[in-house]
């Protein structure tokens, strides 16, 4: 007998990402952020982290929830590594500190901006039809919320740092 995991359903979301057309214009709803040149889903959400009397909760419930998602992760990267070969790390983090800093000529691009808000690294891989690139990350917004592990497609190529 086999039993499904959360993690089960990541991968259906994520091949289901790769055939959606990009919204003409940015859009935010329950399963994600897109705008005309990428699309950022939800893949897993934990739970958020306050408790009932506005206390966040204790680190053991956030480590068993980074954890779980962490696992989902690993199994999508080993997934996805076996279709596409090893990814490309993405360094999120250089790229919100460049923006703040003010060295960049342009914007970050999206859905590097989108990401750098919620994340500090990315696992990317080149897409075999050339044009696009799919990433993971996981992340979250801010401590009181729910840590959320996120599938992103974009266009050109992907760019590992600013």
């Amino acid at each position: 007998m086999t039993t499904s995991t959360p993690c089960d359903r990541c991968l259906p979301m994520v091949d289901e990402l790769l055939t959606l057309s990009f919204p003409a214009s940015t859009t935010t709803d329950a399963t994600g952020h897109a705008g005309p040149d990428y699309r950022v889903r939800y893949l897993r959400t934990s739970q958020d982290f306050w408790d009932h009397d506005g206390q966040t909760h204790d680190g053991q419930t956030w480590d068993k929830a980074y954890g779980e998602l962490e696992a989902c992760l690993d199994d999508l990267t080993l997934i996805l590594s076996a279709r596409w070969g090893d990814p490309l790390s993405v360094d999120l983090w250089a790229w919100l500190t460049a923006e703040l800093n003010g060295e960049l000529d342009d914007e970050v691009p999206e859905p590097l901006e989108y990401l750098t808000q919620h994340a500090t690294s990315m696992l990317a891989w080149p897409l075999p039809n050339g044009t696009h690139w799919l990433g993971l990350a996981l992340g979250q917004a801010d401590k009181e919320l729910p840590l959320v592990l996120y599938a992103a497609i974009g266009t050109g190529p992907v760019r590992q740092t600013p």
